[in-house]
C-alpha cells in the first residue's frame, strides 16, 4: 500500500496496543516509523529496473526477519524514553506494527515475499488497489481522534478505525470473489479456455474490477462493475507474443518476470528491441511496468540493463472514465499519454 496508509496503520496499531501505558504521541510516532521501515528497501538499487521491481517487498517484508527485528527496535524505543519496564509491551506493539505492513501489502496484487528467506514466492491477494481512501481514511480519523481527545473515548475511536478498515478488507475479498464468478461465467459463455484469470480492483475503489484472462497465445481484458445493469463483459483480445515467449523464456529477465507475475506477462518486439510487460498493473494499452530489454546483440554482450518504459493515461480522461465506468456506463478505456 502507499506510504500514507502504512503510516496510518502503524500509528493505529501502536496506539491500540500501547493504550494509555505511555504518551499517545509516542505510540503514534513509533507506530508510524515502524510502519514505514519495511518500505525503505525502495531506495536500494539492485542494478536494473526488473531487479528493482522484483526485489522490492522481499527481505524487508519477510515475517521471519521482521519478527527478529521487533525486539531490537523495542529495546531502542524503550531506552530512548526511559521505559524499560514497558519493553515487552513495546515489543508486542512494534512486532504487530512491523508485520501488519507486509500483510496489508499482500492484499494488493504487486507481490510480497512474506516467507523470505525460505522462499521468494510473491504473495498477492489483489483485492485492494495500492491506494484506497476507503481503507485509509478510517485509520486516520481514529488516530487523530485518539491524539486530540487523549482519553478512553479517543482510544475507542482508534479501535473503531481499525475495525472498519479491517472489515473493508474483508469486503474487498468478497467483492473480488463475486467479480471472479462473473468473469468465469462470461469466459465459459464465450467459449474461452483460459489458463489463468486475474481479478483486481481498478484504482481507488472496490466497485469496478479489471479482469485479465490468459491463454497460451493471447490475453483478454475486460471490466465488470458491481453497479452494472447486467453481467455482460466486453473482452478485448491481445497477443502475448507466444513465439517470443518460447524463444526467450530462459533469459533471466523474462524468467524473473514470468515467476514474479505468476504468468501474467507478455513479450513484444519493436525495432529489434525486446519488451516485457507486467499485465497485472495498469490496463490496456497503458501498463505501469513495461520494460525495455534492449536488442539481442546487446543482451548477449551484457551491454544493456532492463529499463522501465511504462505508459500512463492522461489523468483527467482516466479519472473521468473510472468514475463513469464504475457507475455502470460502458465506455472505452482511455488511451495512453504519449
Amino acid at each position: 500500500m502507499d506510504s500514507l496508509t502504512q503510516i496510518a496503520l502503524g500509528s493505529a496499531v501502536g496506539v491500540a496496543v500501547m493504550g494509555r501505558r505511555t504518551a499517545l504521541w509516542k505510540a503514534a510516532l513509533w507506530g508510524a516509523i515502524g510502519g514505514t521501515l519495511p518500505d525503505l528497501d525502495a531506495f536500494i538499487d539492485h542494478g536494473d529496473a526488473i531487479l528493482n521491481m522484483t526485489r522490492h517487498r522481499a527481505e524487508s517484508h519477510a515475517l521471519f526477519i521482521l519478527t527478529l527485528a521487533a525486539p531490537v527496535l523495542a529495546w531502542i524505543v524503550s531506552r530512548i524514553h526511559g521505559e524499560a519496564a514497558l519493553f515487552k509491551r513495546w515489543w508486542l506493539a512494534l512486532w504487530l506494527v512491523l508485520i501488519t505492513h507486509p500483510l496489508l501489502d499482500a492484499m494488493t496484487v504487486y507481490g510480497t515475499q512474506l516467507l523470505q528467506p525460505f522462499t521468494d514466492h510473491p504473495f498477492g491477494v489483489g483485492s485492494v488497489f495500492i491506494i484506497d481512501p476507503l481503507y485509509t481514511v478510517p485509520l486516520i480519523v481514529g488516530v487523530v481522534a485518539a491524539l486530540r481527545l487523549k482519553n478512553a473515548r479517543g482510544l475507542n475511536w482508534n479501535v473503531a478505525g481499525l475495525v472498519v478498515s479491517t472489515l473493508y478488507l474483508a469486503w474487498s475479498v468478497a467483492a473480488q470473489q463475486h467479480a471472479t464468478q462473473v468473469a468465469r461465467a462470461s469466459l465459459q459463455q464465450e467459449g474461452v479456455q483460459a489458463t489463468a484469470l486475474l481479478v483486481t480492483p481498478s484504482p481507488f475503489n472496490t466497485v469496478l474490477w479489471r479482469l485479465v484472462a490468459t491463454t497460451p497465445t493471447h490475453y483478454l481484458e475486460g471490466h465488470t462493475s458491481l453497479l452494472d445493469d447486467d453481467q455482460r463483459i466486453v473482452w478485448t483480445r491481445h497477443e502475448r507474443g507466444a513465439g517470443l515467449l518460447e524463444r526467450h523464456a530462459s533469459e533471466p529477465s523474462v524468467a524473473r518476470m514470468a515467476a514474479f507475475t505468476h504468468g501474467f506477462y507478455s513479450v513484444s518486439e519493436t525495432g529489434g528491441r525486446l519488451f516485457v510487460t507486467d499485465l497485472r498493473m495498469g490496463q490496456e494499452p497503458s501498463y505501469t511496468f513495461h520494460f525495455d530489454l534492449g536488442t539481442e546483440a546487446a543482451r548477449a554482450q551484457g551491454g544493456h540493463r532492463p529499463t522501465l518504459n511504462g505508459q500512463r493515461p492522461d489523468i483527467g480522461p482516466a479519472l473521468d472514465w473510472l468514475w463513469r465506468r464504475m457507475w455502470g456506463e460502458r465506455i472505452p478505456s482511455p488511451r495512453p499519454n504519449t
